[in-house]
């Protein structure tokens, strides 16, 4: 029998936990003794994920310049270029965070277009509690348009399983709740509560992933001009940057500081965080600090607890506002950041726009 590639894809919106997640089956599936690569996805390059995961020591593809469905063959490319040194067993995938329909335009192609090579794993979406919880129980103040929640509904709507992530953060009653609202909304799709954190979960969520079948059937009913003005109205921003400075100081604290700046500044305008997220990279080490809503707090999600004085960081933002006035938002907060450990920043390359409008590859309507 030909060897066949398990493709994992996990979906989710913006700051649902992705790329944790898939850090964390990544290693399980090493620990297995399985070869294992990695494929990120953004509008832009420069994306902190692609380069978090790499420091973790995975192989990992980026695929730049549009989501996986408007960049089909570049997908494709990308994972086999990954396997042209050493054929991976399993392929994990991250789709842009603010993309739906993926089951129409990416599984079903795959499994039209190259059966032969991939092994459909159930399709497995990330449901963010701060603002999924909001957008499921239908509130007004849900902290962005009707159009963007659409984006979050239709994800949830196209899963073979939904994950309700951060359970660690969460009360039962709040576990619960979601868990109910989910199982309304969503009748006979199961729900897995985890912890992408602390591995909670997991061993529940990998037995899923195993089952094999005909998954990535829910090919969905979208309205694409409800679905691209959701998307137009996040402003979008990749920035790098280096940073220098006389002495060391310590570099967990920069990044800590660079994203809760952003969020006071974002809040003065009252522009929604979908998700801030930073990396600084020195000699071998690394540390990320991320931001997942304008109402939760920005946290160290993978210290590096290192003195620097010379280092390179990457910035992400998509937040509800203008690109840009994000732009002018994060060159200010980095700047006074750095300013703040007596350090200079000398801006590289920055990417601000809204994400255009999504033109599918290939779309297969029927299953």
């Amino acid at each position: 029998m030909p060897h066949l590639i398990r493709y994992v894809m996990v979906g989710g919106f913006l700051g649902a936990g992705k790329t944790t997640t898939l850090a964390r089956l990544a290693s399980h599936y090493t620990a297995q003794g399985l070869r294992v690569g990695i494929v990120t996805n953004d509008q832009a390059a420069d994306l902190v994920d692609t380069n978090s995961l790499r420091s973790q020591g995975f192989e990992v593809g980026e695929v730049a310049g549009a989501c996986f469905c408007c960049n089909f063959d570049e997908l494709i490319s990308t994972m086999e270029s990954l396997s042209e040194s050493q054929r991976p067993d399993v392929i994990l995938a991250e789709p842009v965070g603010s993309c739906t329909d993926l089951v129409a335009t990416v599984i079903q192609p795959i499994k039209k277009l190259y059966d032969a090579t991939f092994q459909i794993a159930p399709y497995s979406v990330i449901l963010k509690p701060s603002h999924g919880g909001r957008i499921l129980r239908n509130e007004k103040r849900a902290g962005f348009s009707p159009k963007a929640a659409y984006i979050l509904k239709k994800q949830l709507e196209e899963a073979d399983a939904i994950l309700i992530n951060r359970c660690d953060e969460l009360s039962e009653e709040e576990a619960e709740e979601l868990s109910r609202l989910l199982s309304e909304q969503h009748p006979g799709v199961p729900v897995l509560r985890v912890s992408a954190k602390t591995g909670d979960g997991f061993e529940a969520l990998t037995q899923f992933l195993a089952q094999d079948g005909d998954f990535g059937r829910r090919i969905l009913d979208i309205d694409y001009d409800t679905y691209a003005d959701g998307e137009a109205e996040l402003g979008w921003l990749n920035s790098s940057v280096h940073v220098k400075a006389e002495a060391n100081f310590p570099l967990d604290e920069l990044l800590l500081d660079i994203v809760a700046r952003l969020q006071k500044s974002l809040a003065e305008i009252e522009a929604e965080t979908a998700h801030l997220k930073t990396i600084g990279l020195w000699e071998g080490f690394f540390g990320v600090a991320n931001l997942v809503s304008s109402d939760s707090a920005a946290e160290l999600s993978l210290p590096s607890n290192c003195q620097v004085r010379d280092v390179d960081v990457i910035v992400n933002a998509r937040v509800a506002c203008d690109p840009a006035q994000l732009e002018v938002l994060v060159r200010e907060c980095v700047e006074a950041a750095c300013e703040s450990v007596s350090a200079t920043v000398e801006f590289r390359q920055t990417q601000s726009f809204r994400p255009g409008r999504p033109v599918p590859t290939h779309r297969i309507s029927e299953v």
